[in-house]
């Protein structure tokens, strides 16, 4: 079973790329985030037509979350991250697959910091922990996959020296993704990888960072243990990045037995 997290970058403006992806790599379960689509905009006539089921949960403009399936239809059982009912930026959804449950989750960035969007990131942050350790409690196998927008570590950027200012790699964000895996989590690229550096998952735009390699670290899918021990591999397809009109994000996938 292949699962892949992949920050589109607006589905609609990016769903040629999308679907050559998918005939390509053919994924079992895909998590999409960044949308930028509402409900009703969300190109499922042409993801079905690939070959795809898919659940989500739209929001114009901005954020959208999606899970796709090629073999059983995603069963969803949560359409957003429960602790805070008047949030309702698309930012999680849930869904069982093939008996695996899967998450798809698109973290907020929290720029600028300090400030309100950093607190909303950071409160966010806690919200995803509680229920996290809910599900860690169910015993099943479970994968919390997107963009974390968080740098875990020094590691896993190119070169810190211009992002210090950042909220992906301050000390708060890092020390709330640790408390996330201490509570049994296993982080499934690092797993795979364990020596620096790990793959980059994400590229700016700009200063030709992908041409350059100036890569970092913010898309991960996190295990529980009943999921991590069938994991028996785990990747980056980062060649998707440099096609044209490529997302700054390139698909990150695991595979389980």
């Amino acid at each position: 079973m292949r699962i892949a997290t992949f920050n589109i970058n607006g589905v609609n403006t990016r769903l040629a790329n999308l679907l050559d992806w998918l005939e390509a790599a053919r994924p079992d379960v895909v998590c999409l985030q960044e949308l930028k689509a509402s409900d009703a905009q969300f190109p499922a006539a042409a993801i079905r037509a690939a070959g795809y089921h898919a659940v989500w949960k739209g929001e114009h403009r901005w954020n959208g979350v999606a899970i796709l399936s090629r073999g059983g239809e995603p069963v969803a059982t949560r359409r957003a991250l429960p602790g805070e009912p008047s949030d309702g930026q698309g930012r999680y959804i849930e869904a069982a697959v093939d008996g695996v449950l899967i998450a798809s989750l698109y973290l907020p960035n929290g720029n600028p910091q300090p400030g309100p969007k950093f607190d909303y990131k950071l409160a966010w942050f806690e919200r995803l922990t509680a229920h996290a350790a809910g599900l860690m409690a169910s015993g099943a196998p479970v994968v919390l996959a997107g963009d974390y927008n968080v740098v875990p570590t020094e590691a896993d950027i190119y070169n810190s020296r211009s992002w210090k200012k950042d909220a992906l790699l301050q000390p708060e964000s890092r020390a709330a993704y640790a408390r996330l895996l201490e509570q049994g989590w296993t982080d499934a690229l690092r797993e795979r990888f364990p020596r620096d550096p790990p793959p980059w998952t994400f590229w700016q735009y700009f200063r030709q960072a992908w041409e350059r390699d100036a890569g970092l670290r913010i898309d991960h899918l996190l295990l529980s243990p009943a999921a991590a021990e069938r994991l028996t591999d785990a990747g980056v397809d980062r060649e998707v990045r440099g096609r044209e009109r490529a997302s700054d994000h390139a698909p990150v996938w695991i595979e389980l037995d």
